[in-house]
């Protein structure tokens, strides 16, 4: 039998998240695009993502046929935050700079380029790119690659670089609170064993 459910943050009523989700305004607004294979992972960085953050759009699926409307915002340049040969490193807002949409994939690599793949105007956006030598707080899974950070991380990274001096960092407190239930679960002597002082990804 299955446990109660939030129906806004999904997680078990008894460890329910939403006290801890802030509720934060950007000039940036951020489009999460979610592969439906993340939407019953544990953690679900992106749906805390797009409830903590007032700017924020979250779709589910692999092909996305309304993208054409969802990426024509006015007042809006769409963006596609994902590493390629010529992406542009992100810089802080200057006067008048008109601000970004945001466009964020959340899924594995692979299931992220199956995403572009399908979705030819979502490939054909110019990319941003973080800052390299971030390191993830997601202390459960080895990260695939240096600097690799979950979705939400990823999110906060970004907005802090083009909004600073605004910090975004509230928007990570729920995503904390689940690592550290996840470890309290296990027990410390099994996290330390399995570990240990990894860096990790989501």
């Amino acid at each position: 039998m299955s446990r109660p459910q939030c129906s806004r943050c999904l997680r078990p009523l008894t460890h329910c998240l939403c006290p801890l989700i802030p509720s934060l305004d950007s000039r940036t607004r951020v489009l999460l695009l979610q592969h439906p294979s993340e939407v019953n992972h544990a953690l679900n960085t992106a749906r805390l993502a797009a409830l903590g953050l007032n700017n924020a759009q979250l779709l589910v699926g692999e092909v996305f046929e309304d993208l054409p409307a969802v990426l024509d915002v006015p007042g809006y340049q769409a963006r596609l935050l994902f590493p390629a040969d010529d992406a542009q490193a992100l810089h802080a807002y200057a006067p008048g700079d008109e601000p970004l949409l945001l466009v964020v994939p959340d899924g594995t690599w692979r299931k992220a380029r199956k995403m572009l793949h399908l979705n030819p105007l979502l490939a054909a956006l110019p990319r941003v790119t973080l800052a390299e030598g971030g390191v993830s707080r997601y202390r459960l899974r080895k990260a695939p690659a240096p600097g690799a950070l979950s979705t939400i991380e990823a999110i906060v990274q970004a907005l802090d670089v083009l909004e600073e001096p605004l910090s975004f960092e509230p928007l990570l407190k729920p995503f904390e609170a689940l690592i550290d239930g996840q470890i309290a679960a296990m027990g410390k002597e099994v996290f330390q064993r399995n570990h240990g002082d990894r860096s990790i990804d989501s």
